[in-house]
This record gives C-alpha cells, sequence and structure tokens, in this order.
C-alpha cells in the first residue's frame, strides 16, 4: 500500500505512525508545508478518557505524551468579583509543538517518510514527489483544506463561520486549575480561557462577540497593539506576566471560528481526516482528540483490509465507509455539545448578570456533556452549594433539595416542583367533551407528583378543532366534563392544572393520527381559517382569510372558552400560539402573507395574537396566571428566528403573559429540525435570559439529570415532560425516589408508595 498523507498535524502523523506500526511493508509519505518545530497554537487539551485511547492505540507515543503533561483537576471561574471553583474534572494539557515532536519522532522511528516544507498546490505535485501512484490520499490539510475545496461536489461540505472573536495568546502565568476570566466593562463582556501546558507556559485565549470588539476598537489594532490591550484588560490577575504571540504570520491578530461538516468524508481514494472532515470549538477541547481519534479508526480499517485494498477501488471504499460511519457519529456528538458550548460563549451578555453562583453553574453544564449528577461525583461540596444557594432563592422550606423540586411562583399560583406534564393531544373526546380516558390520564399524573399538568390543546370552537376526536371549550357539558377531572386533581393530588386553548386554523379538519398524519377527514370536513390563503400542506383545504369579523368571532369564542376555565376551576390559562396553528399561522411568515395591518413586519403578524390575548386576561382573574405557547424558530429560511421569538414574548408580557412555553417547528412541511437532547431548550434560554421572562421549557427532556440542569442553569423555570409521562404517569415519584429526596407536600399513600419503589430501587429490581 502507498499512502500519501497531506498536512503533517497530529491526524496525519498519528495515523501514519499508526498504520506504519500495522503494516510495516506500507509505504507512507507526510508532506507537511511547515518546519518540524513551526506551530501556531500553544497548548492542546485531553481528557482522562481520551488518554486510553491513545494507550490502545500505541503505548510507546502515549507514554511520551503521558510524560509531558501538566494535569488539572480544577475550574476556577472568576466573575464579576467572585472566583468559585469546580474540582474533579480530570484533565490534561500538553504544548502543541511538544505533541507534534513527539509524533515526528515515532514516525521517524518507523520508518514514515515526512517532508517538511512541502506544500502540495494540487493532487497533480503528487507525480512530482513520486507519489502520482498513491492508493490513498489522505487529506490532513486542517480546516481550510484544499483537497476538500477542490472536491467541494463529492465531499458537500458545510461551513459555518460564527460570529465570535478570538485570539489565541500564551503567557508564562502559572495556571494550576482551568481558568475563566470574565470581564464586563463599558464596551462589553470579555472572556479568557486559560490553561498550564507545561512547566512555564499557559494557554491565554481572549475571545467576545464582535460588538464588544469593535466597541473596544480592537478591530483596529494590528498584534502588538491586541497584545498590549488585552495584558492591560487581564492584568489584575495577570500580576505581572506577560502575553504573547506566536501567529505573526497571519493577516489579522484575531480570528472567528468556522465549524466544518461533510456530508461524505471520501471520494475515490480521497479521504478526510481532522479538521478537514469536522471542527469542534475550542471550549470544549476536543478538536485534536477528534482529530487522532479519527486516525485511529481510519489506521484500523486500513489495516485490517490487507493487501486487497491495493488493488481496488471497492474494497478500498468499503473500508472508507466503515471509517465514516464509525465516526461520524462521534464527531456529530461532539459537534452538538461544541456548538452548546460556542453559542454559550457567544452570548455571555445574555448571562453576565446571574449571580456568581448561577453564571458559574451554567458554563459548566453549557454543552450539556456535563450533567448535574456528575458534577456531585466530581465535586460534592461545589453541587451542594450550588443547591443550598438555588434552594433558598427559591424559597424552598424543605432544605436544598435538588432544584426541580424546588416551588415556583407565579402571580398567587405556587406548584410545588417544577416538572409539568406537557399538554399532549389524545384525540379521545366525543364531541369536544373529555370523558373517562382524560379523568384517568391527566388524573394519574397529577397524583404523579408533577407540580403542574397541563390539558390538550382545548379547541375554542366546532370547527377549531384539529380532529373529531379534539377536546374542546365551547359547549356548557364541556364545563362540568371539565370540572370534574380539575376537582380530581385538587382533591387527590397537590398538582395545578392549565388549559390550554387553541384553534386550528389550517391544520383542522383531520383525520386522527393513527388513520394518517394530516389527512383530511372523508366526510364532515368543516371550512378552515387562517391568516392567509395558505394551505398548511398539499392535500389540506386552501383555508378561507379571516375578515375582520372572522377575527372579532373568534376572538369572542376564545373569551368565552376562558369564562368556561374559571367555571372548571382550573389555576391556570395557556394560548397555544405554536406549531402551526391559527394564532402561529398569524405569528410565521410562511402562512401569513397578508398585506394589511395583520401582516408583513413581526409587530403587525403578532397584532391578533395579542388582541385575543388581552381580551382573554381581561376576563381571566387577575391572581390566576396566564402563558402562552411559541414556535421559537419554524426551521425554515425565511421563517420565524429565535429574536423574532424574542420579541414576540415580550409583545406577549407586555399584554399580561406570566411566562413563555417555549416550542420550536410544526408550522411547515418544509421544516428541518436539528433533533437532540432537550433541543428546544436553547430558545427557551436566549428567550428567558435576553428578556428576564420565565419560560416552561419542553422538547426531548427525558430525566431528573435534565431536569434539575435547566432549572439550576436558569435556561427555563419550569420543565415540560411528555413522552416520559406516557411511558411513566409516575415519573416525578420515581425521580425523587432515585434521587433520595422525600417532598413533605405528597400525601401519605404517595410516600408509602414511595418507601416501597426505593426499596425495590435498592434491590435492584428495577431502574
Amino acid at each position: 500500500m502507498k499512502v500519501a498523507v497531506i498536512g503533517g498535524g497530529p491526524a496525519g502523523l498519528y495515523f501514519s505512525l499508526l498504520l506504519k506500526q500495522a503494516r510495516p511493508e506500507a509505504d507512507i509519505t507526510v508532506l507537511e508545508r511547515n518546519r518540524p518545530d513551526d506551530t501556531f497554537g500553544w497548548g492542546v487539551v485531553f481528557s482522562d478518557q481520551t488518554l486510553e485511547n491513545f494507550r490502545a492505540a500505541d503505548a510507546a507515543s502515549f507514554e511520551r505524551i503521558t510524560a509531558s503533561f501538566a494535569h488539572w483537576d480544577d475550574i476556577d471561574v472568576y466573575v464579576r468579583g467572585r472566583v468559585i471553583t469546580s474540582g474533579g474534572h480530570g484533565f490534561a494539557g500538553i504544548a502543541r509543538r511538544k505533541l507534534l515532536n513527539i509524533l515526528q519522532e515515532r514516525c521517524a522511528e518507523l520508518g514514515v517518510d515526512v517532508r517538511f516544507e512541502t506544500e502540495l498546490k494540487s493532487e497533480t505535485d503528487l507525480a512530482e514527489l513520486g507519489l502520482g501512484d498513491a492508493d490513498v490520499i489522505v487529506a490532513a490539510d486542517g480546516v481550510n483544506s484544499a483537497i476538500r475545496a477542490r472536491h467541494a461536489q463529492h465531499f458537500r461540505p458545510a461551513l459555518d463561520v460564527r460570529t465570535a472573536r478570538f485570539v489565541w495568546l500564551g503567557t508564562t502565568f502559572p495556571f494550576e486549575a482551568f481558568t475563566f476570566y470574565f470581564v464586563e466593562n463599558e464596551h462589553g463582556v470579555f472572556q479568557a480561557h486559560c490553561y498550564r501546558f507545561d512547566e512555564q507556559t499557559s494557554t491565554f485565549i481572549v475571545e467576545c462577540d464582535e460588538a464588544s470588539w469593535r466597541h473596544a476598537g480592537f478591530d483596529a489594532l494590528d498584534l502588538d497593539a491586541t497584545v498590549a490591550a488585552c495584558e492591560k484588560l487581564f492584568a489584575p490577575w495577570l500580576k505581572g506576566h506577560r502575553l504573547m504571540s506566536n501567529a505573526r504570520h497571519l493577516a489579522s491578530p484575531w480570528s472567528t471560528f468556522v465549524r466544518v461538516m461533510n456530508e461524505k468524508w471520501f471520494h475515490e481514494n480521497v479521504v478526510l481526516v481532522g479538521d478537514a472532515a469536522h471542527t469542534a470549538h475550542f471550549s470544549i477541547g476536543s478538536g485534536t482528540k477528534l482529530a487522532m481519534e479519527d486516525a485511529i479508526v481510519l489506521a484500523r480499517v486500513l489495516a485490517q483490509g490487507g493487501p486487497a485494498l491495493s488493488l481496488s477501488k471497492g474494497p478500498l471504499g468499503d473500508a472508507f465507509a466503515t471509517y465514516q460511519d464509525e465516526r461520524m457519529t462521534e464527531a456529530l456528538r461532539l459537534q452538538n455539545a461544541a456548538r452548546n458550548s460556542t453559542e454559550w460563549f457567544e452570548h455571555v451578555k445574555r448571562y453576565i448578570s446571574m449571580d456568581a453562583e448561577q453564571f458559574t453553574y451554567s458554563l459548566l453544564t453549557r454543552s450539556q456533556r456535563v450533567s448535574h449528577e456528575s458534577l456531585r461525583l466530581r465535586d460534592a461540596e461545589y453541587l451542594g452549594g450550588v443547591e443550598r444557594w438555588f434552594a433558598a432563592r427559591a424559597g424552598s422550606d424543605a432544605g436544598a433539595p435538588p432544584p426541580m423540586f424546588t416551588p415556583f411562583t407565579l402571580r398567587d399560583m405556587t406548584v410545588i416542583n417544577r416538572v409539568v406534564v406537557a399538554p399532549m393531544d389524545m384525540y379521545s373526546a366525543a364531541d369536544g367533551t373529555p370523558g373517562e380516558f382524560h379523568l384517568v390520564h391527566l388524573g394519574t399524573r397529577a397524583i404523579g407528583g408533577a407540580g403542574l399538568v397541563f390539558t390538550e390543546m382545548t379547541c375554542v370552537s366546532a370547527d377549531g378543532r384539529i380532529t373529531p376526536g379534539c377536546a374542546g371549550m365551547y359547549e356548557a357539558g364541556h364545563v362540568g366534563a371539565w370540572r370534574r377531572i380539575v376537582d380530581f386533581v385538587h382533591g387527590e393530588s397537590r398538582a395545578k392544572m392549565c388549559l390550554q386553548l387553541g384553534h386550528a386554523g389550517p391544520k383542522g379538519s383531520t383525520k386522527v393520527p393513527w388513520l394518517g398524519e394530516d389527512v383530511p377527514l372523508d366526510e364532515g370536513n368543516w371550512a378552515l381559517l387562517a391568516p392567509s390563503a395558505v394551505p398548511y400542506a398539499p392535500q389540506l383545504q386552501v383555508p378561507r382569510e379571516m375578515t375582520r369579523a372572522d377575527m372579532d368571532r373568534v376572538r369572542d369564542q376564545f373569551v368565552a372558552a376562558a369564562r368556561m376555565g374559571i367555571e372548571a376551576g382550573f389555576d391556570m390559562l395557556e394560548l397555544h400560539c405554536a406549531h402551526g396553528y391559527l394564532m402561529s399561522a398569524f405569528i410565521t411568515p410562511l402562512s401569513n402573507v397578508r398585506t394589511d395591518e395583520y401582516g408583513g413586519s413581526i409587530a403587525n403578524r403578532v397584532r391578533f395574537p395579542i388582541e385575543v390575548f388581552r381580551a382573554m386576561r381581561a376576563v381571566w382573574p387577575a391572581d390566576r396566571p396566564m402563558s402562552v405557547r411559541v414556535s421559537a424558530t419554524d426551521w425554515v429560511d425565511g421563517g420565524v428566528t429565535g429574536e423574532d421569538a424574542v420579541a414576540v414574548a415580550r409583545a406577549f408580557v407586555d399584554a399580561g403573559a406570566d411566562i413563555i412555553h417555549v416550542s420550536t417547528g410544526q408550522t411547515s412541511i418544509h421544516a428541518k429540525p436539528v433533533y437532540g437532547r432537550m433541543y428546544q431548550t436553547p430558545f427557551s434560554d436566549q428567550i428567558r435570559n435576553d428578556t428576564h421572562i420565565p419560560t416552561i421549557a419542553v422538547g426531548n427532556i427525558t430525566d431528573a439529570e435534565q431536569v434539575n440542569a435547566i432549572i439550576a442553569a436558569g435556561r427555563a423555570d419550569l420543565c415540560a415532560l411528555g413522552r416520559p409521562h406516557l411511558t411513566d404517569p409516575f415519573w416525578t415519584l420515581r425521580a425523587a425516589a432515585q434521587l433520595g429526596y422525600r417532598d413533605q407536600h405528597w400525601p401519605a399513600q404517595y410516600l408509602t408508595g414511595r418507601r416501597q419503589l426505593e426499596r425495590t430501587i435498592a434491590k435492584g429490581r428495577t431502574t
């Protein structure tokens, strides 16, 4: 096998030595445009788990790398005159130059031909270098990969240029912990990421959002002036130590991070590794880890293929496909975590006003890779302090419970914990009337321990239903049926009940979902209303554009339903303005193309939903809260954005809303959601912390650790769970048992059952 490796960074060198070790007969050449000792970074960070992967791959290089490490367990966060320390994080740093030298030496020992100061301008240059007949070309040429660019139509890269600015510096200050500094001044907010990687030197990365960067005048400074300005900015902590740069080759001292993704990682005999294939933001310290773990897998699949790989593109393609399949999932997982971390640092202004305790917790859990309980395992004393602080702020009378079990108050309604049974359309009503199913469905989940239980979207008119099975609040008989359920919940639990009111708009008159998704009724269809004559899907009716008279009638239907909700005894009322239903259809430009005062700008598009909300608020008791559910993004270019959602939230709060229930999407069949754990929580975070408006987070929140992290970090005030409550109506009680929490508010029969559950868990009979 003849292999040409383009790029002598960690990915290219590590791949080469691993493949040469496995296949000594392979002819491997590395082409590197720089000199052996050139490097433009400072330190590299690895976790303990990553080091175990290195040990298994090549013990010789592992021993040399670990012998050069600087270790630390603590993270120190300096913010608003405080320093907060969290321990047990288990990381190690090494100088990037030292790492490269170790890998270079190991390549030389094994017989890899490494050619420095050799720049490849195109693949045709390979022939001149005696590599024109290479069986494999490994593109390890970094984030600005020329090979990837030349074959872009095959790799189909997606390059996301982020907005924050950063400069990568070094210092002689001997950090004893991974350290974050945050400075807020008249220009904005600036942060430094700092860690020691040898006895004499530390990495010192300064980062800020673009507005702060420009206001401080950094955009007009050359390298020397930038270094001097950063020294002045962080002088109180540098204690006379200087900052330094090794990047004079760059046109500007400041950079922006580029997130690299590729649909395909190989084409013919060319394969991408490391930053050429993917990048992960430096704030999670995984870029070099990903690159070297790519090298491990690629070397393994090529070594396992045997001589046939050099004879046929078929087996080679199979090996490349195996490599991509194995590595892409891991890369995406880390890139998703890195995206969360990147966005946190891009929006530090959003969090800087938090108390230092919550700010630090938010920082530590920003990527979703560090959970609430993993923090307890790492540093129980630190997390105990966070829980005591949060409980005191929440007014808990139960000591320092987990954050999810602290109370929360809206107007005169206090819920005993932060767990919400999310609204779930069950399509099991008869002519809008909830029956025995609803009593059992909602009643069971109330006695399961949740603090707040939502009804499904309850329609304000017969022609406002999604399906004939939808629940309603538009006839006198509906009041009594709902009253029965509310009375049961209040009598048998401490849960509060929220009535969610909505109108299907352009998504109405369809079959129940198990007979087909968005399928019109075979008979008995009713006419649909919408802001514009735009159907939700091609197979659905074209709705009638609403007139002013239609708006008045629908507004009055919502008011009548709100009055019925008072009669039924509900504690809270929510207006459904999400998921493409009528109110949502007004808000999104994808379905609202009106040219009057109810179309066009976001202020105009939200006008009618605000009119409806104000009318409901006027009749709803002043001591009872109201919320609004919104789709914070359409997941479609040209649709509602997170910034639009912030404006919508402010408009509803100005109209009297107490909390915003943050969902996303379902407004267009062309949506491309980015799914994942807690995938909608960042939108709740944005609305809550950009506006200081309370929020409810919802969307793939599945376990107690996630709820605790969301609440403690201030990403939401309540967490709504749907599917977990479908599979386990007693989800909250089970979470309490697993966390060892006893709630004195729960009735005695709950506590008896809970003790039985605790014994069962202790015996290992169930998880």
